[in-house]
């Protein structure tokens, strides 16, 4: 089965600190990514949040902390309740003065694809890619 890995790099009009908060507290992330319950940067922490699909059914993503390198890296699996499949999001941070370099893969769509078209790795380059490259760059701009 091919490995259909999805990568995104943007470089953000802010600092490693404030992107880093962005992208691992809670209330942050409500603004820009999911109405998350419960989030802590801590291996081990798990969190879900739900999404809807293109036909407005709701999938609920259930998602475990696995690695966090404070200020560099964040790193969860994300999975759906009953549904198959078994993918990690990884988020990195690479500082580039008053800028800061993020990378995004997410791997393990390939385990996805069963569940129809939601499910296909367009919808989450699609995804990723307004998330990344246009709600976190405007949260960013007015934090």
């Amino acid at each position: 089965m091919e490995t259909t890995a999805f990568t995104i790099e943007r470089v953000l009009n802010a600092t490693a600190d404030k992107v880093w908060k962005a992208i691992s507290d809670k209330e942050q992330m409500k603004q820009w990514y999911f109405d998350l319950s419960a989030f802590k940067p801590e291996v081990g922490f798990e969190f879900q949040f739900a999404g809807k699909g293109t036909t407005g059914e709701e999938f609920i993503h259930l998602c475990k902390v696995l690695e966090v390198i404070p200020g560099s890296k964040l790193e969860y699996s994300w999975t759906y309740k009953n549904l198959d499949g078994y993918s990690i999001v990884t988020f990195e941070l690479f500082p580039e003065g008053e800028t800061t370099r993020l990378k995004l893969t997410h791997e393990g769509l390939e385990s996805f694809q069963e569940n129809g078209p939601d499910f296909a790795k367009e919808s989450f380059m699609g995804g990723w890619t307004e998330l990344i490259g246009n709600l976190l760059p405007k949260f960013l701009a007015k934090a």
